[in-house]
């Protein structure tokens, strides 16, 4: 081995922390929210170091530089807060601190009451050396303080000016890094826009907007219904496909491969002679119905989100203009999409390894951009996992180059590496197995493996009870208090939910006999809901969601922690800001069937609470108020009534005025 480069760099980085697969992708954070860096950073022998996190926007050449704290073993940490949407850039820097080294021995000396005549003139050499890396008024009261503490004259001023904090703060401003070693690799940080972290997702086929039972509903239909979903507290209105749907091998109702003139065909079954992924059904308007829909759905503080689907009806005008990008059978025919024993006949798959890649990833990409050009920022991604991950990588770093505030959501019900890739890719969410968690001890693990492991650096949750697809058999069973219970652990335990609608504010839990699929599948045809039908649960959705906006603790996921219950049957988790300026307590009856009671491990001492202190529980879904004590405190939750306690905690209760805020 050959001399380095620099024999007189002494300190080691290594082990930073989030640097995902090496570097090769991005963590993510959403506007405003922080990033804390921690890393190993060493040094032979018994020097001070200094350590400092560096980070910047990608593009600009200058660094922002943040002082790294000492934790423990020699692991540093340093934070900051992630301000503008796009990509930033940061890695870390060390050096042998000299001066504080110096500082730090002197103060030892002095107290063994040892000889520090010399010592006084290598520090004043120190300061002497700073002040030249210094300018204006900082470079004179260096000079100023280094003649001080080289004066023999009058040494008990020489220590007290090479102790004092004047001399500390100025020699940190000007430090000695010739010999600082920084981290090789520049880490990047994706920045999302603040939904990427909050929102409220309900989703609802356009063509079943319309009040008039056996008419196709529009776009215009849809945009009356805006305000009743603002109503219900939602901020995205998530539309499935809204194109021309295919004709040939078109499914009947409950997914049959028989279909009448009068079968509507689903949704994701797209293209016809009508149009591909750029058109609109003809039955649902006109790109300017669309337009307007979105201006109307801003005007009431909702975002649009659009299905992207990226597969192919047969009559598709893909299939004739582009054959190659599809697979074709020796008998002549177009291969459709299967995953056995599952059949689509009425969608083909796009061949992602066609002799025309290129032309195929650059079309897909234009249609992103169209729908961008008509108002769209987020979209729902049908089953991306079916497609290769370098697309993906490269589509949505092509579009966030010039749209950083687009956001999309995979819907990957899959293997759980093939849906953390997808998040390293640049998904900015993902549907999640929320939807068959059941026990406490299966929310308890699966919610600790998306917080509290390196998942949380890449992978943004959003919970969704249920979908077209999915009607989960804790549904099929429980009746409305499953549903009720459903919502609340959705909209608390992740701050990104979604429900499928009107299905499940109607507590719609008829199954298909066999599947976790509704019966009479609305994929498959037009329905008409009445939302005012009796049982509807329109005002405790809007309650849970206004919840949700008034608490900023609900406002992320990465807070949550689990607190202690004496009974399977109740799980209980809090949501707590930094600040403790507002603490949420949630307690969740898991049996939809029976009462269920027990005691709650409140941990009052991390919330600054003291075990004889009195402090006041207010359920902000009953309005109901109670006053506890200490950590253990008893609960009993009838499903038919509410299942679960949405508790606001106010820590001190100590004068009559405190009641204030409770009523």
């Amino acid at each position: 081995m050959g001399l380095p480069e620099n024999g007189k760099g002494r300190v080691v980085i290594e082990h930073v922390h989030p640097e995902i697969d090496g570097g090769e992708f991005p963590c993510k954070r959403a506007v405003g929210e922080s990033l804390c860096v921690s890393a190993d950073i060493f040094a032979d022998g018994h020097d001070v170091l200094t350590a400092r996190l560096l980070y910047r926007p990608q593009g600009k050449r200058t660094w922002t530089e943040i002082p790294m704290m000492f934790l423990e073993n020699d692991r540093w940490e340093g934070e900051f807060v992630a301000e503008e949407v796009g990509i930033y850039l940061f890695t870390l820097e060390g050096w042998v601190d000299h001066f504080k080294t110096w500082q730090r021995d002197l103060k030892k000396r002095v107290d063994a009451k040892q000889d520090v005549q010399i010592d006084l003139q290598i520090g004043g050499d120190l300061v002497e050396k700073a002040s030249k890396r210094a300018s204006g008024d900082d470079q004179k009261k260096l000079i100023h303080l280094a003649r001080q503490i080289q004066n023999i004259r009058n040494p008990d001023q020489a220590l007290a000016v090479s102790i004092g904090e004047e001399l500390s703060e100025l020699a940190d401003k000007y430090p000695d890094r010739h010999l600082a070693t920084r981290y090789p690799k520049e880490l990047a940080l994706m920045v999302e826009p603040p939904k990427a972290l909050f929102s409220a997702w309900y989703e609802r086929f356009p063509r079943s907007c319309t009040p008039d039972p056996g008419k196709h509903g529009t776009l215009k239909d849809c945009e009356k219904l805006l305000p009743e979903i603002a109503k219900m507290g939602f901020d995205i209105f998530y539309l499935p496909p809204i194109h021309p749907i295919g004709k040939k091998n078109r499914k009947g109702k409950n997914n049959s491969t028989e279909s009448t003139p009068d079968d509507p065909g689903s949704p994701w079954a797209i293209g016809s002679d009508e149009g591909g992924h750029t058109a609109i059904h003809p039955q649902l308007g006109t790109l300017k119905d669309f337009d307007q829909l979105v201006k109307t759905a801003k005007n009431h503080q909702i975002e649009i989100a659009m299905d992207l689907a990226f597969q192919c009806a047969p009559d598709h005008p893909y299939v004739k203009s582009n054959p190659e990008w599809f697979r074709w059978r020796p008998d002549g025919t177009v291969q459709y999409a299967e995953n056995p024993p599952k059949k689509y006949q009425d969608i083909l798959p796009l061949n992602f390894e066609s002799e025309n890649w290129k032309g195929l990833w650059e079309e897909l990409k234009n249609v992103v951009l169209f729908w961008i050009d008509h108002g769209v920022r987020i979209f729902r991604v049908d089953n991306p996992h079916t497609k290769p991950f370098p697309f993906w990588q490269w589509l949505i770093s092509e579009i966030k180059k010039d749209f950083p505030e687009v956001i999309f959501l995979s819907e990957a019900f899959t293997r759980p590496k093939v849906m953390y890739r997808l998040a390293k890719v640049g998904f900015t969410q993902s549907y999640t197995y929320f939807t068959w968690r059941n026990s406490k001890k299966e929310f308890t693990s699966y919610l600790t493996e998306l917080t509290q492991t390196e998942a949380r650096e890449i992978f943004k949750p959003n919970f969704w009870p249920n979908t077209p697809d999915i009607l989960p058999e804790h549904l099929q069973y429980g009746g409305r208090p499953a549903f009720l219970m459903r919502l609340v652990l959705a909209a608390t335990l992740s701050s990104n939910y979604g429900i499928y609608g009107p299905t499940f504010e109607l507590c719609l839990n008829q199954p298909r006999p066999g599947v976790e699929e509704y019966l009479d599948n609305e994929k498959y045809e037009i329905k008409t809901w009445n939302w005012d039908q009796p049982g509807n649960l329109k005002d405790f959705i809007a309650r849970v969601n206004k919840i949700r906006r008034e608490n900023k603790s609900l406002q992320t996921t990465w807070n949550l922690s689990f607190c202690e219950t004496d009974n399977d049957q109740i799980l209980s988790y809090q949501k707590v800001t930094e600040d403790l300026s507002n603490i949420i307590l949630v307690i969740v009856n898991l049996d939809p069937f029976h009462t269920q009671s027990g005691w709650v491990k409140v941990p009052i001492w991390k919330l600054g609470i003291d075990s004889s202190q009195s402090y006041m529980v207010h359920d902000l879904l009953s309005d109901e108020k109670y006053i506890w004590q200490g950590e253990l405190n008893f609960v009993q939750l009838n499903p038919h009534v509410v299942p679960a306690h949405i508790f606001r905690l106010k820590p001190k209760l100590k004068r009559e005025t405190d009641f204030d805020y409770f009523m």
